[in-house]
């Protein structure tokens, strides 16, 4: 368990001793235009006793319009409680670009608000001459726009050379959950920039911490939960902004992915749906090398990871998790019941 919160009674839950709520949104709340299961209630009964802050990579859309699709599902948070990848990125643009720069946009209306707020010029052409590229997600970015990106990163001489215009991407999250499914996300689309202009981008959204500054500052929260449902993104992220985090299993990583977590992307708690945060989170134990959570119980045998005890299937992943983080051998080495992760 996390440091931050110190010795936790055996019936605190995962929002005891937090002042604030830090959501992702795609996977989180919703997928697609509709709610996940149990979101919208479990994070109403949140706000009622501290704030929540929505904090989202994709910048395809304003604060305002993010605001008004939560209130669409029947969540009320005001556009000043909805925090984007643009927002942070204007963060990093300030540092280098004044107001009234020309800045050319790859993205959309989340990008272009933010600018036009900050007292920047847009333009969708490198022709322009721009001072500066902002890019992020949406789904209308194609060849021509990802190009226009390239001649203005390239413009002061060829990929890869000294001397070009800053250029500052809102996240680079690889996919994106979507309702038909899992999508390319804005970094397949940064990627393919970075090959023709051979440099790397400066980077806002999750899991880099400008976009985590921005929330912790704007609701001067010390003590927030960040909750998620990517290790890459938002779980690493917290982790490098000191914030505890806690993944739900119900967008992008799933079972599997958290058995197989890295050191930097662990979760300080793991739920199945939203209801949980307002449930005791049950204490982890470690008695004669087993890993006990609740009835289940796991430990690792040379290189098998053994399942003493089933219980409920939860407790079991979260007993098999703390196992195998603790045990000191990659997971790939491991002989992993498939029942874990299924």
């Amino acid at each position: 368990m996390s440091p931050l919160f110190g010795a936790r009674r055996s019936s605190a839950t995962p929002l005891d001793g937090i002042d604030a709520v830090f959501a992702d949104l795609d996977g989180v709340v919703y997928a697609g235009p509709h709610a996940v299961p149990h979101a919208v209630e479990s994070l109403n009964r949140v706000a009622e006793s501290v704030p929540v802050a929505y904090i989202t990579n994709n910048a395809s859309r304003s604060d305002e319009q993010v605001a008004a699709h939560l209130w669409s599902l029947g969540l009320s948070p005001t556009p000043r409680d909805v925090v984007t990848s643009p927002q942070a990125a204007m963060r990093l643009l300030a540092a280098s670009v004044a107001p009234g720069a020309l800045v050319l946009v790859v993205g959309g209306d989340g990008i272009v608000t933010e600018l036009e707020r900050g007292g920047y010029r847009v333009t969708r052409s490198a022709d322009d001459a721009p001072d500066a590229v902002m890019q992020g997600f949406h789904p209308d970015v194609g060849w021509r726009q990802l190009a226009e990106a390239a001649f203005a990163l390239n413009a002061h001489g060829g990929p890869g050379e000294p001397g070009g215009i800053p250029w500052i991407a809102t996240n680079m999250d690889w996919t994106i959950p979507v309702e038909r499914g899992i999508a390319p996300g804005n970094g397949t689309l940064v990627s393919a920039v970075h090959t023709a202009a051979g440099r790397f981008p400066d980077v806002a959204g999750k899991p880099e911490t400008p976009i985590f500054d921005e929330a912790r500052e704007r609701f001067d929260a010390q003590r927030p939960l960040m909750i998620g449902d990517r290790l890459d993104t938002d779980i690493r992220g917290a982790n490098r902004a000191g914030i505890a985090s806690l993944v739900v299993l119900t967008g992008i990583d799933r079972a599997k992915q958290v058995l197989a977590a890295d050191a930097a992307s662990r979760p300080d708690f793991i739920v199945s749906d939203l209801r949980q945060l307002h449930e005791p989170y049950p204490e982890t134990e470690r008695r004669r090398g087993a890993v006990r959570v609740g009835g289940a119980e796991v430990r690792v045998d040379g290189r098998r990871v053994v399942v003493e005890r089933d219980g409920d299937p939860l407790d079991l992943l979260r007993a098999a998790c703390t196992a195998i983080w603790e045990c000191g051998t990659a997971i790939h080495a491991l002989d992993v019941p498939e029942r874990l992760y299924r």
